[in-house]
């Protein structure tokens, strides 16, 4: 098997090949590519060490699977040709997520579109993929009508230039900026850049990626994005309107009883998910579960999930597992 990492060389590239690693993905063969200027630069991989290389040495090299995570101009011009060379994508910018001839996947929701003709294979955005994995259980049982999430989002998702912001910041070093603002004791409200209808990309993101994910156009998304100076990854607030009533014991149940759920729920105790023990997790964790006393039917969680992990390289390498399962690559 062999596998490409495009964009080896940043925090999700970097990440993928952790992932791998954990996961005893079976990797006869790695080959890193990343920009030119890496290119034959050395990085160690399953104690082996490995040279970075171009994009059309990789191609050339005719791996079963390419993971990219090199952005989304990159993926626009590359993926097609990875595929046209009858190479698997599976691609973590935004570049293909909407295009209604690629497939959206969160493996623990619908795998299963997947076939072998699907050779660009989108994955979702970070902040999508947590809470469509804790929302779909729900909304099989009592079917969603419209949810309003609020995101706490970690500088981990923008990039390595944001994390060396905020450290600098924190010692008061002067630096490159990632941001307009300042992020450390500040939170920024805009993820990405804002469209004419006054919601940022990111929101947006989130909007038309849940009801593509979860295969109902139905389902009624509002979404604020906020970046805030933390690291370990992103939470978010979600307010769930269902269509039928429901007990709130039945919601844990369901939630307890889910592949990739963990439920941190102890208010005595003081026990809720937070970024700083999800780190380097691959599950997402619910807690804050109760019900919304303003109106019936509607339910209130705390949803938190390492970003790079699940919310990226994970969710990535899963695809990939579910393929070679399924004997597609």
């Amino acid at each position: 098997m062999k596998v490409t990492v495009v964009g080896a060389t940043g925090l999700v590239g970097t990440k993928m090949l952790e992932v791998l690693r954990e996961r005893n993905f079976p990797v006869s063969e790695l080959i890193p590519v990343a920009s030119e200027k890496s290119v034959g630069k050395e990085l160690t991989f399953n104690g082996k060490v490995y040279k970075v290389h171009s994009m059309t040495d990789a191609i050339a090299a005719k791996p079963q699977v390419a993971l990219f995570s090199a952005g989304g101009s990159t993926s626009l011009e590359w993926a097609p040709k990875f595929a046209e060379a009858g190479i698997t994508v599976i691609d973590n910018s935004s570049a293909w997520r909407m295009d209604p001839s690629k497939k959206l996947v969160v493996p623990e929701i619908n795998a299963h579109v997947l076939g072998a003709t699907d050779k660009i294979i989108a994955n979702p955005n970070c902040s999508t993929i947590q809470m469509v994995v804790a929302l779909n259980p729900l909304h099989k049982k009592y079917k969603i009508k419209r949810v309003v999430v609020s995101t706490y989002q970690s500088v981990t998702g923008t990039g390595v230039k944001a994390v060396n912001q905020l450290m600098n910041e924190r010692q008061g070093v002067a630096g490159e900026m990632a941001y307009k603002y300042k992020i450390d004791l500040n939170v920024i409200p805009q993820i990405d850049v804002f469209t004419e209808n006054g919601y940022t990309k990111e929101e947006m993101k989130m909007v038309n990626e849940t009801k593509k994910i979860m295969g109902d156009d139905s389902i009624r998304v509002t979404a604020t994005t906020v970046r805030i100076p933390v690291m370990g990854g992103h939470s978010e607030s979600v307010n769930i309107e269902f269509e039928n009533e429901y007990e709130l014991a039945d919601i844990f149940n369901i939630l307890k009883h889910t592949d990739g759920i963990v439920v941190e729920d102890d208010p005595v105790n003081q026990v809720y998910p937070m970024p700083m023990n999800a780190h380097n997790r691959d599950e997402v964790f619910v807690g804050r579960i109760r019900r919304d006393e303003t109106q019936p039917k509607t339910l209130n969680m705390w949803i938190v999930s390492d970003n790079l992990r699940k919310g990226a390289a994970t969710n990535a390498v899963q695809i990939a597992e579910y393929l070679m399962k399924q004997k597609l690559i």
